[in-house]
């Protein structure tokens, strides 16, 4: 992937960067059989496969009750989910990746899936991951780009992703763009993985996850460029606490522009330094070495 930058004619578009999006589709009508297979065209896809889209609904910021919970949220374009695949339980059957498409709901791009079988599903995208090309899942897969196999099969030092923390649960790290981590070892039961976070834990070799780095690692490159992208993604304006009163803010209050104190959040937990891990938490024991601080 790569970002494009643009001329600054107006003063939303001065500092706009933003990714391209130039996708590949396969043109076989039937990507096992028959003439075509294999091959691809430059096109852009902009529908998603509509069996896999479900509604997503837009909740400003308020949980179940409808009391608001998140500040600062609301607004925004109206996005479809699209259904990922993140437990690749279709063992032992080929897939052909059909199209890459862009997901609004997330950083990486997603690829569509057609499995022998006739079924369908999305995944993420990793770097060298083209359209045309078969990906499979199971325990006696060969540890290539976009095959997902238990920590077990997998040779020590390679990069993965999208990796499970307890079997059968589907992946739950190393999702976002760019994003990956590394196989270091392994002790009895249990693998070595250095996390992107820099911390090193222990993950059961039962669990599984994808062979390869999350693409479109330029999505951290991006710049909205003016304020109103922000409300297209349903951010609204957030103003600080040094500027509220007393009553809304530990910070707020004052003559003048004062300070406001140490920083802390608005129910008062320090917000600079302040560890809230519980000691007492069950996943410590697995945890080797701490993320970088």
């Amino acid at each position: 992937m790569a970002v494009r930058k643009f001329k600054p004619t107006t003063p939303g578009q001065r500092h706009k960067i933003i990714g391209v999006f130039k996708n590949e589709i396969s043109t076989a009508k039937n990507p096992f059989s028959g003439e075509g297979a294999g091959q691809s065209k430059k096109v852009s896809k902009v529908t998603p496969e509509k069996s896999l889209t479900v509604g997503k609904r837009s909740t400003g910021g308020r949980n179940s009750q409808g009391q608001l919970s998140v500040r600062y949220r609301g607004g925004g374009h109206k996005r479809k989910l699209r259904l990922i695949d993140f437990k690749r339980t279709n063992d032992g059957v080929p897939a052909v990746v059909k199209t890459i498409e862009y997901d609004p709901n997330r950083s990486a791009r997603i690829a569509l899936l057609y499995y022998k079988d006739g079924s369908k599903a999305y995944m993420i995208v990793p770097n060298g991951l083209e359209v045309g090309q078969i990906v499979m899942s199971g325990e006696d897969v060969a540890p290539e780009v976009g095959n997902t196999l238990p920590l077990a099969k997998i040779p020590v030092g390679t990069l993965i992703h999208c990796i499970e923390l307890r079997p059968g649960q589907g992946a739950c790290m190393a999702r976002s763009a760019g994003s990956f981590a590394q196989l270091t070892s392994r002790e009895g039961d249990y693998a070595i993985i250095k996390l992107p976070s820099g911390e090193t834990r222990k993950v059961l070799l039962a669990c599984r996850a994808t062979v390869g780095v999350v693409g479109n690692s330029d999505h951290a490159l991006e710049q909205s460029g003016k304020a109103g992208r922000s409300r297209w993604q349903g951010r609204r304006p957030h103003n600080r606490g040094v500027v509220m009163n007393p009553v809304d803010h530990p910070m707020g209050g004052g003559e003048g522009r004062q300070s406001g104190g140490h920083p802390r959040s608005r129910t008062g937990l320090y917000a600079k330094g302040l560890k809230t891990r519980s000691p007492k938490k069950h996943s410590s024991k697995y945890i080797i070495e701490r993320r970088k601080k």
